[in-house]
């Protein structure tokens, strides 16, 4: 019999606009190397948007303001448990050279369309998706 434990982690999807276009900033995972977007646990004394902007601080070395939409969650199954993922969107602001996570993984950024062929997770594609909508009615 096997016990199974609910996890929580919170995410960003990464963005800024250059010469008008809308683009994503992705992550090398550590094992896989697999493009992702920033994401780890929730630290238990920050809320879900603060820890997913530390761990792009950590992971990307980006920084972004606290204007957020909140674009959903998606769920992975893992060993121990079920992981419930919380992605918020974040306008990247700055971009270091230096980061805790440099030597580990690869940073990229990608045209909106060319990130969504990057990225295998389908939640993640519709919440890209979502994001560009919201960000079409706001100009």
């Amino acid at each position: 019999m096997y016990i199974y434990f609910n996890f929580h982690q919170s995410a960003v999807i990464p963005y800024r606009f250059l010469n008008g276009d809308l683009e994503i900033c992705l992550i090398t995972s550590v094992k896989k190397k697999k493009w992702i977007i920033p994401k780890g646990y929730i630290d238990f004394n920050l809320n879900p948007f603060e820890s997913a902007k530390k761990e792009a601080f950590e992971e990307a070395g980006i920084l972004g303001n606290d204007n957020t939409y909140d674009l959903g969650i998606y769920k992975v199954k893992k060993q121990v448990g079920i992981v419930d993922v919380r992605v918020f969107s974040l306008e990247v602001t700055k971009t270091l050279d230096d980061f805790p996570e440099v030597k580990m993984r690869q940073r990229r950024w990608f045209k909106f369309e060319e990130a969504i062929n990057f990225i295998s997770n389908k939640e993640i594609v519709l919440m890209l998706q979502s994001l560009k909508e919201k960000l079409s009615t706001q100009n």
